[in-house]
């Protein structure tokens, strides 16, 4: 997908999140349907397990993302329903998978941050997300809170050791009953300490 294809999608999810949140009144729905029905759509054409694909669900997450935010909903609540709608969609067409989770994780902490909002809520609605979407999956509720948390810790890595911080408390907690596995380094510095 070429710069501008990608560009347009973002747009064209902002614009459609916008428009079901406005007509529907209601985030949480709204958003799981119109994130779902994007990627499903736009999905169509990929190659499976593609960077493509990939590329696809992150494009579409950030305007999730934006088209929130544009409606004056809060990004970090409404993580959890961008994620299911995107793991909805993605499985819709065969293209869900752990690597899914973690993009979109990823995506949803720094969007959120590029947003001025809480990268913590973002990343414990991401894993709530994951959770709750996990069966859709094929796979455990610890293994989906893992690639949720992962991916949102290697996000907030690269923005900060005080968002990396405030990540690593939220996704060490067990949410929805589940408990994540997190994978080291996550360190936003190259000189990270390491025990002996």
């Amino acid at each position: 997908m070429s710069g501008k294809e990608a560009k347009n999608l973002v747009i064209e999810t902002k614009e459609y999140v916008v428009s079901a949140i406005e007509g529907v009144g209601d985030v949480s729905v709204a958003t799981v349907d119109a994130v779902s029905s994007i990627l499903v759509r736009t999905l169509k054409g990929t190659r499976s397990a593609s960077t493509e694909a990939l590329g696809v669900v992150v494009d579409t997450v950030t305007g999730a993302v934006h088209g929130v935010a544009e409606v004056g909903g809060d990004v970090g609540d409404a993580a959890r329903f961008i994620m299911v709608g995107a793991i909805h969609g993605t499985g819709q067409v065969g293209k869900a998978g752990v690597e899914t989770i973690g993009a979109c994780a990823a995506t949803l902490v720094k969007g959120t941050f590029e947003l001025g909002g809480n990268v913590s809520d973002a990343a414990r609605g991401a894993v709530e997300g994951a959770i709750e979407s996990a069966r859709d999956l094929g796979v455990g509720a610890e293994e989906a809170a893992t690639a949720a948390a992962n991916g949102a810790l290697q996000a907030a890595g690269e923005i900060s050791a005080t968002a990396m911080n405030q990540v690593r408390n939220v996704v060490t907690q067990t949410i929805s009953g589940a408990r994540a596995v997190l994978r080291e380094p996550f360190r936003p510095d190259a000189q990270a300490s390491h025990p002996a």
